[in-house]
């Protein structure tokens, strides 16, 4: 299982997001500060997809993820397969 998380601002409070890919398949989460437990996204939304890609994107130019979970989440946004370009 691999995991990706990243933060940022919802309103006036810090929201956090957690991807977890495991199986062939992700499941995003979120939280807040307040809350103790990770919320399950079913379904996920647009833009946390878009967000997901964003982070596996940065990942990837690092060298810190595969291109094919890329594809993945390229394929959830109904996207074509663009080669290595975002």
């Amino acid at each position: 299982m691999t995991k990706h998380q990243w933060r940022g601002e919802d309103g006036d409070e810090m929201r956090y997001w957690r991807a977890n890919y495991h199986g062939g398949r992700f499941e995003l989460y979120t939280k807040t500060d307040e809350d103790e437990r990770w919320k399950r996204l079913d379904p996920p939304s647009k833009e946390n997809w878009k967000a997901l890609r964003d982070v596996l994107w940065r990942k990837y130019q690092r060298k810190r993820c595969s291109w094919n979970l890329i594809a993945k989440v390229d394929k959830m946004l109904g996207r074509p397969n663009e080669g290595s370009s975002k």
